[in-house]
């Protein structure tokens, strides 16, 4: 006879002790199933926000290739990394996530850089996400209602204007910032929805596009080579004095690209653009696609059965959004206007583009509307997982103004101030970066930089049988005998990807790595060594009262 299945409060009841013996304390409240947990992170990645808005920063750069072979070779990458991920967040079922992992795995200086190179991921992706769902939205109005792309507006000028762009970012992000506060159960419900609203999307997409397209373009053409610019053209823009050339932007200031001045040979290959650097550029569309899964490890407190639903929910979130984007970028490239490659990928709005010039107004406008539902949601999810990472470092006292971002609201089991200072440095990285592919580029880079550290302390404590690491008997979820090999090759693919989305035309991205480097260095030297000793031991009377009646 089959053993009877717990009640759910059994299970809740042992997830908080297990919590327990992590060294904390039930504080958010655990309303989360495993389908919510995987919808998280799947909302976040979201296929119509990241494939839809840098559709044609892949496509200028390589042409239809980078979706044919460029989605499945950084899908296939990214699911080692994800992979690697699962395994430990079934053996550490915290808010804490990645920071928690760093420093059971390596000690309290792997934790706190890791917790801030998350941090700072979180801040930008949310930014990303955000300010792509405003310059979309825009974007639709311009079209369903017939507007000049540069129509007035009272105070920020022109609808084309960086500020108003930032100006709608604040709107939308309001609604928000109050779901986010009401509580997890409203937003678990939502994210729930999120997931259906997604794969609907696309199915409407593929179908409307499939049986009602103008244009169908030849096998061949999907996997074909062009490019509509140059990487040095993409570097490129109009410095003081009038002299175009290679940039570097900070907000509204041009200077000169000290990188090419450093590299006087930069400029000539950037100009020749070799098909192996236009397709490595250009794979930064499904690169930045692939961020904020973590956010299944980052809701683990508030997941029921987290040790195995934390870590199927961070790999189904890239599995299933592999497939999902695959045929959603294909349909959208195989439908491109015949000899219009160019056309669609300079155009402000690619995807938008597709659609007006293969579908009369209806169906177009339609599927304008799914797309700009499906990134506020993405968003919504975003600043779920952002506010729960700084949380998390928050309650160890891991940074300045800790007291009051741990605070969590009694009446809604939310941490409220968190929510609300993350939201805040969300609108002021969009105000610091003039161009949307450097946010990208420097929450891609952070958020995996944060995802590997903790791999690869695993990755080496198995290898030195030294320290703690996941065995089958911690992680329930685990990668077996291919551990060691899935790890190396997730470990591999980060420190690539850092390289390559560091160069122009996101330098801007590589100098602020390295200001970022040298002030966590500084700030780590003078202060933080001394006062910060990671994850502490919650209040024993607390944990004592643990399974008490």
């Amino acid at each position: 006879m089959s053993k009877p299945k717990p009640a759910l409060d059994e299970v809740i009841q042992k997830d908080i002790e297990e919590l327990a013996h992590l060294g904390y304390r039930q504080q958010l409240f655990r309303q989360m199933g495993g389908f919510s947990n995987f919808a998280i992170s799947f909302s976040i990645i979201s296929v119509l926000t990241g494939a839809v808005v840098l559709f044609g920063y892949g496509l200028k750069f390589a042409g239809p290739i980078i979706n044919s072979v460029g989605w499945p070779v950084v899908s296939l990458f990214t699911l080692c990394v994800a992979a690697s991920m699962a395994e430990l967040a079934s053996a550490y079922a915290t808010a804490g996530g990645l920071y928690f992992w760093a420093f059971r795995l390596g000690g309290k200086t792997w934790a706190w850089t890791t917790a801030w190179f998350n941090m700072i991921g979180q801040v930008t992706i949310t930014a990303g996400t955000n300010w792509a769902a405003a310059v979309y939205l825009i974007g639709a109005a311009i079209r369903i209602f017939h507007l000049p792309a540069n129509a007035p507006v009272p105070v920020f000028g022109a609808l084309d204007n960086h500020y108003f762009q930032i100006f709608v970012m604040v709107m939308i992000m309001i609604p928000q910032i109050l779901l986010n506060i009401a509580g997890v159960k409203l937003m678990a419900r939502l994210n729930d929805f999120s997931v259906w609203w997604h794969i609907a999307g696309v199915l409407l997409i593929t179908l409307l596009l499939t049986c009602f397209a103008k244009y169908h373009n030849s096998a061949a053409f999907l996997f074909s080579h062009a490019n509509s610019v140059t990487p040095l053209d993409a570097s490129s823009d109009t410095l003081p004095g009038g002299k175009t050339g290679p940039a570097l932007v900070v907000g509204d200031a041009k200077f000169a690209s000290p990188l090419f001045a450093l590299a006087p040979g930069l400029a000539a290959l950037y100009q020749s653009a070799p098909f192996i650097l236009v397709f490595l550029l250009g794979l930064l569309q499904a690169q930045w696609t692939y961020t904020g899964f973590d956010a299944s490890a980052n809701t683990a407190e508030e997941t029921v059965e987290a040790h195995l639903n934390s870590a199927w929910g961070i790999f189904l979130s890239v599995a299933v959004s592999a497939v999902a984007g695959y045929v959603l970028l294909m349909i959208l490239t195989w439908c491109i206007p015949t000899g219009k490659l160019a056309e669609t990928a300079n155009d402000a709005y690619p995807v938008l583009y597709i659609v007006d010039h293969n579908l009369n107004a209806f169906p177009a406008n339609l599927i304008a509307v799914v797309i700009g539902v499906a990134m506020w949601l993405c968003g919504c999810s975003g600043l779920t997982s952002m506010a729960r990472t700084w949380y998390a470092f928050a309650r160890d006292d891991g940074m300045p103004g800790a007291t009051l971002i741990k605070r969590v609201n009694p009446r809604f089991g939310t941490p409220i101030w968190s929510i609300l200072v993350t939201s805040a440095l969300v609108v002021v990285i969009c105000l610091y970066a003039a161009a949307f592919s450097v946010v990208t580029s420097i929450s891609t880079i952070t958020l995996y930089l944060a995802y590997i550290i903790p791999v690869y302390l695993n990755w080496r404590n198995k290898r030195r049988q030294q320290g703690e690491y996941t065995t089958p008997q911690t992680a329930p979820w685990s990668l077996g005998r291919w551990g060691g090999c899935i790890n190396g090759v997730a470990i591999a693919w980060t420190l690539f990807i850092l390289v390559i989305f560091s160069t122009p035309p996101n330098e801007l991205v590589f100098w602020t790595m390295l200001l970022l480097a040298a002030l966590m260095a500084i700030y780590w030297k003078l202060y933080a060594g001394r006062r910060f000793h990671g994850p502490t031991k919650e209040d024993e009377k607390a944990l004592q009262a643990i399974g008490q009646p």
